[in-house]
């Protein structure tokens, strides 16, 4: 059956069948799977209004609006279930243990901290390490996920936690909400002298999502200000209702300062986690876990923060991370020692990657090195597919007649480097949100993590585009290349700072807006002829003031009659700048002498607005 012609084009309809497509598929992927030419497609997009070549990879939403015009019902493959059915095409499973009950041994909870900034996660961590990393964050806000593995006694018995640290910047949502996906259990640190705040909701949110048991942490109660019970009432509108008010939340008053209360919340998420999970792994499988943090150590290379889930991850494995491959060289843990094997719940940094992975990638451990290049291959080339699809700058032909009409519209370039993969991420992410309006955009072009290099630096030079280098700097050889080639290279350590001033550059982009002020009003009340001068009005200023050389406009009865200026302005027999209300004056007009009594010449002056 044949689909109506559009634009004389012909393509069988498909009743409502389902066709799945990768992300970022192609017009060629399309034309494959419904058995027509690639060419008919691009013809019915462009009659469509879309212009799309064959190979050029797609938007989602283009896919489905081409599908629906076919009858097609076009199906785009989410990430997870594409890197599923990739793993299953080398007979491999990600989230499941391998083995019988009796294979599962117990393993230490993961917990994340979560809640506002400022409200003291870093220093509660640091009060149960006793360690010192605040003093070492930019603006005293944790940019970056860190985990940490801490022991206590319950009961008796030695219990180890696994704290992962999240940042608190808003800007970090996505950060956040991947350290929910990675814990078993959530404790929100909530100030007592601060109260709930728009990111401990955000927080509570995500941990929700995640669908994993929250432990309170009231912090600061050393403080004159503190009010633990205020609190416990604002909790309780969120649905975190305290045990002592007859809830089944565990709220602890803390104070990482004096101390106070740290073993009461160690042990509060030590029962927590027995009361509400079964927290079993199987030791004995190839590891599988996440890497929650990634960055390029200069002399060690891509240097990965990995969790793991199961299994147990060993120096010499042959592992794949995300889109990165290679073999662990080593593993150093939380302490900066140097371990042979990490058990599950353990996180280690991993050394040995031939990349930076992106935080998130789940990690996995192969058969051997060829397995793992091959996956991190494919994952590389969907991800680039996906990500041409999502920064295609592809016009409609209505958008290009009007740019044609108006003008192209201003685009910002940028190209991002940064510490870690999570920075890099979360500064684009929020970049991404800045809103300037319809004539100035802003498009990514490069992302990376580590230092700013020559390479980033001639493909800024010849896009004309900006480099941000978030927590690094360029190399020498990149220096001076940038002086050369006139590359704009701006360096950030917070987050806020950077997105502030990209959104000063692009509003600084925009054409200024115009608007015509009035200055004065003056009646012509006689007319002097002057064979030097041409006719000369006398005039009575009526309102304002009148300046020489200003804009002008003659209206007669109310209606325009000439635009111009004052060409000459006397006052008695002298020359004069500006004659003000009230006062009576003498002037010339530009090339224009059809003037008559009883006509009114009003200046005006084109001034600049600011932008609401």
């Amino acid at each position: 059956m044949e689909a109506p012609a559009i634009g004389g084009v012909r393509v069988r309809k498909g009743d409502g069948q389902t066709v799945r497509l990768r992300r970022g598929a192609s017009l060629t992927d399309l034309a494959e799977k419904i058995g027509v030419e690639p060419a008919s497609l691009v013809q019915v997009l462009f009659h469509l209004g879309e212009m799309v070549t064959a190979t050029q990879s797609v938007a989602d939403e283009t896919l489905e609006v081409l599908g629906a015009e076919l009858d097609y019902n076009i199906e785009v493959v989410s990430p997870e279930d594409e890197d599923r059915e990739l793993l299953e095409s080398f007979d491999l499973e990600f989230g499941e243990d391998i083995g019988d009950e009796d294979d599962l041994e117990a393993r230490p909870p993961v917990v994340t901290v979560m809640g506002h900034v400022d409200h003291g996660k870093t220093k509660l961590l640091d009060a149960l390490r006793h360690t010192n990393l605040v003093a070492k964050e930019a603006g005293g806000i944790t940019q970056a996920i860190g985990a940490y593995q801490v022991a206590t006694e319950v009961d008796g018995q030695d219990r180890s936690i696994t704290f992962i640290d999240t940042p608190g910047h808003e800007a970090f949502t996505a950060m956040r909400a991947r350290g929910a996906k990675s814990t078993d259990i959530a404790v929100l640190v909530v100030a007592a002298d601060d109260g709930v705040m728009p990111q401990t909701i955000e927080a509570l949110n995500h941990a929700k999502a995640a669908d994993v048991p929250v432990v309170v942490a009231v912090n600061k109660i050393d403080k004159d200000a503190a009010d633990p019970t205020r609190v416990r009432g604002q909790l309780s509108e969120f649905g975190l209702v305290p045990e002592e008010y007859g809830g089944d939340t565990q709220f602890v008053d803390v104070s990482a300062i004096t101390r106070q209360g740290l073993d009461e919340l160690l042990e509060a998420i030590v029962l927590t986690a027995d009361a509400a999970l079964d927290l079993r792994a199987n030791p004995d499988m190839p590891a599988q876990g996440v890497a929650i943090e990634a960055h390029l150590d200069k002399g060690r290379g891509p240097v990965a923060t990995v969790l793991v889930h199961r299994g147990t991850l060993r120096i010499g494995d042959s592992i794949v991370a995300g889109s990165a491959h290679g073999r662990v060289r080593a593993l150093i843990n939380d302490q900066g020692e140097t371990v042979d094997e990490a058990l599950p719940s353990m996180p280690v940094q991993v050394l040995g990657l031939t990349s930076v992975p992106g935080a998130g990638d789940n990690v996995l451990v192969v058969e051997d090195d060829r397995m793992a290049r091959q996956i991190a291959d494919k994952r590389e080339a969907r991800m680039r597919a996906a990500q041409q699809a999502k920064t295609s700058r592809r016009k409609t032909l209505d958008q290009l007649f009007e740019q044609l009409e108006k003008g192209e519209t201003q685009e910002l370039l940028l190209i991002l480097k940064g510490d870690g993969a999570g920075s890099v991420e979360a500064l684009e992410d929020a970049l991404s949100k800045i809103e300037v309006g319809d004539e100035v955009s802003l498009r990514v072009i490069d992302r990376g993590v580590g230092a700013i290099t020559e390479t980033n630096v001639s493909l800024a030079a010849a896009s004309k585009a900006v480099i941000i280098g978030f927590n690094v700097r360029p190399t020498p050889h990149a220096t001076q290349m940038a002086d050369r080639e006139n590359v704009d290279i701006r360096f950030y350590s917070v987050i806020y700072q950077a997105i502030d001033e990209i959104e000063a550059a692009l509003k600084g982009m925009l054409k200024p807006i115009f608007a015509e002020e009035v200055r004065g009003q003056a009646e012509i009340r006689e007319i002097f002829r002057s064979s030097k001068f041409g006719n000369i009005a006398g005039c009575m200023v009526t309102s304002g003031s009148i300046r020489r050389n200003a804009s002008a406009r003659l209206l007669r009865d109310g209606v325009v009659i000439a635009t111009t200026s004052i060409a000459s302005l006397r006052r008695e027999k002298d020359d004069a700048t500006e004659v003000r209300e009230g006062f009576e004056c003498g002037m010339t007009l530009a090339n224009y002498n059809d003037i008559r009594i009883g006509d009114v010449v009003e200046t005006f002056e084109m001034v600049e607005k600011e932008r609401s």
